[in-house]
């Protein structure tokens, strides 16, 4: 199937599903309470980005979510590059930082929430913690896909350490590192709003949060719908420089 194919199914598919969202609903055949009809959600979404609360909410989990990001990208990028250079770190760490990504990170909020409280610092450090770790194996990864033959061919011309990385493993790595990108956002994404769903007093997950406790489903399934569609824009985005890069996995 050609490109034009797959994207006709991909739409024609979403078609479906949205017209089944507002149909059902507004004809009785599922519960209006329980999921409101699109069109209703769509018309709360408009009106709650108009509040000046939810505008706030949302300037404070994205402040969370940049403060998360520029902590756990540099920090798990440096340890990632040492690990995959160093062969005695990396006999000794690769499997520990393997245990410690297959534990669920969620267990690790309530002694989040004991050392920091409920506050900016909390919900910064608890996404960082649980980007971290993806962005350490995806550094490791992608020092790992440099080809040898590329880092010998460069040293017999005499290349200089900085030259090796910017003219090799910079261009090798970069398709790497943009997938790490992506799959950082979305763990770092995750964290803030959990952190912000179960200890916060502000922040766009703490509202979610609060509509779904008290039924109140226009609200919620609006606040769903941007989350969504914020994650959508971005992981779309880098997907999108990862195929300009593509020609550089040589």
């Amino acid at each position: 199937m050609n490109r034009l194919t797959i994207l006709a199914v991909r739409l024609a598919l979403l078609g479906a599903f949205l017209a089944a969202w507002e149909m059902l609903p507004r004809h009785g055949v599922l519960d209006a309470r329980m999921l409101p009809p699109l069109g209703d959600v769509l018309r709360m979404l408009v009106d709650v980005l108009g509040r000046p609360r939810v505008q706030e909410a949302i300037g404070v989990s994205a402040g969370e979510f940049a403060v998360a990001f520029l902590i756990a990208i540099p920090l798990g990028a440096a340890i990632g590059i040492l690990i995959a250079e160093n062969d005695y770190l990396g006999e000794i760490f690769k499997p520990m930082l393997f245990y410690v990504f297959s534990v669920p990170k969620s267990i690790f909020l309530p002694m989040f929430i004991l050392v920091f409280g409920i506050g900016f610092q909390q919900k910064v450090a608890y996404a960082a913690f649980s980007t971290v770790f993806i962005v350490i194996m995806s550094a490791t990864a992608a020092v790992e896909s440099v080809k040898a033959d590329h880092l010998l061919v460069a040293r017999s011309y005499g290349a200089t350490r900085a030259q090796i990385i910017g003219r090799v493993y910079l261009p090798s790595m970069m398709p790497v590192l943009l997938e790490a990108l992506r799959l950082s956002m979305i763990f770092n994404f995750t964290g803030v709003l959990i952190a912000e769903m179960y200890a916060s007093r502000t922040g766009i997950g703490q509202l979610i949060a609060n509509w779904g406790e008290n039924f109140q489903m226009p609200q919620l399934f609006a606040g769903v719908v941007f989350l969504a569609t914020v994650a959508i824009v971005f992981n779309e985005s880098i997907r999108w420089l990862e195929a300009q890069c593509s020609a550089w996995r040589t």
